[in-house]
């Protein structure tokens, strides 16, 4: 089932529980995708188009919310913070620091880097083998603390 339907489905749920927040978030969404489906001329929006997507929103929601913590702006930050929480049930399960660290050793070790002046090549195979699972700001600074 594609991410549409089911922010549609979970969209429909929201507005029978009253619930403005997740409405809200999902109406977000749902405007994402469709842009998206406008600038590829109606040609179907792929998994990994969707995952980013709902990174990026997440990401937005996230920078949002520390702006707002930071200028004692409490409300606005409850609202970013409880609209993330909701994004973020569509993302694939994040991995843990742990699990991020084992992926990230197979990655040095296929490429065989040794020094941080390899970090390029091992954040261009991590990024794409990591998509979805954790954000390119945990995986880049996993990977220089490996490296170093």
């Amino acid at each position: 089932m594609s991410l549409e339907t089911t922010v549609m489905a979970a969209m429909k749920t929201a507005m029978k529980k009253k619930d403005k927040v997740a409405l809200d978030s999902l109406r977000a969404i749902k405007a994402q995708i469709i842009l998206l489906k406008t600038e590829v001329k109606g040609a179907e929006v792929s998994e990994e188009q969707e995952i980013a997507i709902l990174q990026r929103m997440v990401k937005q929601r996230k920078d949002s919310y520390k702006q707002f913590k930071d200028q004692g702006r409490e409300d606005l930050a409850e609202v970013e913070e409880a609209q993330m929480k909701v994004i973020e049930k569509f993302l694939p399960a994040q991995l843990s620091a742990e699990e991020l660290e084992a992926e990230i050793q197979k990655i040095i070790a296929e490429v065989g880097a040794t020094s941080a002046k390899e970090l390029g090549k091992v954040m261009g195979v991590a990024s794409k083998a990591l998509a979805g699972k954790s954000d390119g700001k945990s995986i880049s600074g996993m990977a220089k603390k490996l490296l170093a």
